[in-house]
């Protein structure tokens, strides 16, 4: 509770400038930025099935990674909403009563730390750190994806910056820690799953 307030108060300001510009920006702009908060997740699940594909090709450490991607996400996102029911911060919506590109979320539905801006990050550093090719398209999506949230103005600056960190910080031990499933990988390189793990 008190670290809401007092990140509130230190850039709430920030918050009201963007959302008023992007009340004065072109309605086609606020639309296209609005489609890809709603909608850019799914990127990371193409990019998440394209590090895949690609991973069966190298070796097993690698593909471990590649297909323990998911649950990576799935990790950081427990783990950002838990923080999230912890700190009970109210969207900036509907504290400062801002004018928003989106309709302000109900009471009771919390912003801090922002769950785009976590599994954006996760994602990202899980595509990153096994295939750097997508993690170059990743990890700009992500920065992109969290300053969507408060263009829209569901979320302060420091909503998205926590849930990136958050996102982030989760997604680096547990996909270094999904190296040590290669030798499940190469098991079943040599069963009838190869195609799943092997390129022909």
């Amino acid at each position: 509770m008190l670290l809401a307030a007092a990140t509130t108060s230190l850039d709430g300001g920030l918050y009201t400038s963007i959302t008023e510009l992007a009340r004065r920006s072109p309605a086609a702009l606020d639309s296209t930025i609005h489609a890809w908060s709603d909608y850019g997740l799914g990127l990371y699940a193409l990019l998440m099935l394209a590090a895949w594909w690609r991973s069966r090709s190298w070796d097993p450490a690698r593909a471990a990674m590649a297909l323990c991607a998911p649950l990576v996400v799935v990790a950081a996102y427990v783990a950002n909403d838990l923080l999230k029911l912890a700190v009970h911060e109210q969207r900036p919506c509907q504290t400062l009563h801002a004018v928003t590109v989106e309709a302000c979320p109900p009471l009771g539905d919390w912003s801090l730390p922002s769950n785009h801006a976590a599994v954006a990050a996760a994602a990202a550093v899980a595509i990153l750190l096994t295939d750097r090719r997508l993690g170059a398209v990743a990890v700009p999506a992500a920065l992109l994806m969290a300053a969507s949230r408060v263009w829209i103005g569901v979320h302060y600056p420091h909503d998205v910056l926590i849930g990136l960190v958050t996102g982030a910080l989760v997604a680096l031990p547990l996909t270094v820690a999904a190296r040590r499933c290669a030798p499940a990988v190469a098991r079943l390189r040599d069963s009838r799953l190869r195609p799943l793990v092997a390129a022909r």
